[in-house]
C-alpha cells in the first residue's frame, strides 16, 4: 500500500545532486563569484523605504504593525560554498521556499526529510531565509547567513528534550494545515492514530477473515471532524513469514462476484500508524488507517484487502455501509 504524498513544485525547482549545481541555479557574476547584492543593499533599501528610512515598521497609510507576539521564532543557520549543511526533520519535506539566489537547497538522495543547503556564492553579505514545511504539519523558518567555516553542518531538528508528542517538536515549528487533510489538523489525525493503536480495544467483532495460518482482523471504526480511522490487525499464527505487498480500501457493488478495475473504487489511505511490511511467523501486527469520510451505497460494499508479496495467502474483508455509521465518535476517545 502506498500513500499518497505532496510534494510540491518548489521541492522540485531546488534539486541538486553535487557541488556543481550551484553554477546552474546561481546568476553569473565577474568578480570572483560574488553575489551583485553585496553593493546594492543600501540602495536598494533607500528605493524601497525611502530616504528617512530606519527600520521595517513604517509604511503608509492606517496600518497595525505586527506585534512580537505574532512572530515566529527562527532558527541561526550558517552555510558555506566548500562544505554543505543537512537539516534532518521529523517528517517528509513538503515544502522549500530559498529568500533568494544566494542559496541553493534540495532533497537528500533517497531521504525525503533530510533538506542539504549550501551557498551559491563564495561569499554574499546579505542574510536571508529559509523556509520549510513538513507532512506533519509543521512549519519551520530559519534566518541564513553566510560563514567561511559553518560551526554546524548536520542539524537535527527534532526536540528530544520534551516529552510527549503534542511537543515533541521544535519551539519555532508551527502548525499547517494540510489540503489533504481537509480541516483537521495533521497533528491531531497523528495524535487520534497513536491513541487508538495504544488503547487497542476491539470494539468490532464479526469483520475478519481467516485462512491458511493468516487471520485478518477489523478491530474498530472512528470518526472524528471528516476523517474515518480504521483500526486493523494482521495475526499470523504459521511459521512462515507474511511479506505485505499492498493494503487496499475498494468500495464494490454487492452483486458483482468477480470484480474489475473498471467496477472498483479506489479509496487512498491518508495517513497510517505503524504501517509494516512484514509479520514474522507466530506473531501479529496492527495498523490504524486515516481516511477522509465516506459512506457507502445500500448496494455496495468497502473491502479491505491485504495482499502476500510473491504469496497466496490474500485476505480480504467486507464493511457493510451500517458498520461505517456505527463508527465511534473521536471525542468519546481519551487521546493521550
Amino acid at each position: 500500500m502506498k500513500l499518497k504524498t505532496i510534494i510540491l513544485s518548489a521541492i522540485a525547482v531546488i534539486g541538486m545532486a553535487t557541488p556543481a549545481f550551484a553554477k546552474d541555479k546561481a546568476p553569473k557574476n565577474t568578480d570572483n563569484n560574488v553575489s551583485s547584492d553585496t553593493e546594492q543593499v543600501a540602495e536598494h533599501d533607500m528605493n524601497v523605504y525611502g530616504a528617512n528610512y530606519t527600520d521595517g515598521d513604517k509604511f503608509d497609510g492606517l496600518t497595525r504593525k505586527v506585534g512580537f507576539d505574532r512572530m515566529i521564532p527562527p532558527h541561526a543557520l550558517e552555510v558555506c560554498y566548500e562544505k554543505t549543511t543537512h537539516i534532518i526533520f521529523p517528517a517528509e519535506i513538503i515544502y522549500v521556499d530559498l529568500g533568494n539566489e544566494n542559496l541553493v537547497a534540495g532533497l537528500a538522495d533517497g531521504a525525503k526529510n533530510v533538506l542539504r543547503v549550501k551557498s551559491a556564492f563564495k561569499r554574499f553579505k546579505t542574510e536571508t531565509n529559509l523556509s520549510v514545511i513538513t507532512d506533519d504539519g509543521s512549519y519551520y523558518t530559519f534566518n541564513v547567513k553566510f560563514a567561511k567555516e559553518p560551526l554546524l553542518l548536520s542539524i537535527e531538528m527534532t526536540d528530544f528534550l520534551h516529552d510527549g508528542e503534542a511537543v515533541n517538536r521544535p519551539n519555532n515549528a508551527q502548525e499547517i494545515y494540510l489540503e489533504k487533510l481537509g480541516s483537521e489538523s495533521p497533528m491531531l489525525v497523528k495524535l487520534i492514530m497513536k491513541s487508538i493503536y495504544k488503547q487497542n480495544k476491539r470494539e468490532i467483532k464479526h469483520i475478519g477473515s481467516k485462512r491458511f495460518g493468516v487471520q485478518f482482523l477489523l478491530k474498530s471504526i472512528y470518526t472524528n471532524n471528516g476523517m474515518l480511522y480504521f483500526h486493523t490487525e494482521l495475526k499470523n499464527t504459521s511459521n512462515i513469514a507474511f511479506d505485505i505487498d499492498y493494503v487496499s480500501f475498494k468500495i464494490v457493488d454487492k452483486k458483482v462476484i468477480k470484480r474489475t478495475a473498471m467496477q472498483e473504487q479506489v479509496l487512498e489511505p491518508l495517513r497510517a500508524q505503524n504501517y509494516v511490511t512484514v509479520v514474522h511467523g507466530k506473531q501479529s501486527e496492527r495498523t490504524v488507517f486515516a481516511l477522509e469520510k465516506f459512506t457507502i451505497p445500500d448496494d455496495k460494499q468497502l473491502v479491505i484487502e491485504v495482499a502476500e508479496k510473491e504469496g497466496g495467502r490474500h485476505q480480504f474483508f467486507v464493511v457493510d455501509n451500517e458498520d461505517i455509521v456505527r463508527a465511534n465518535v473521536i471525542d468519546e476517545l481519551s487521546i493521550q
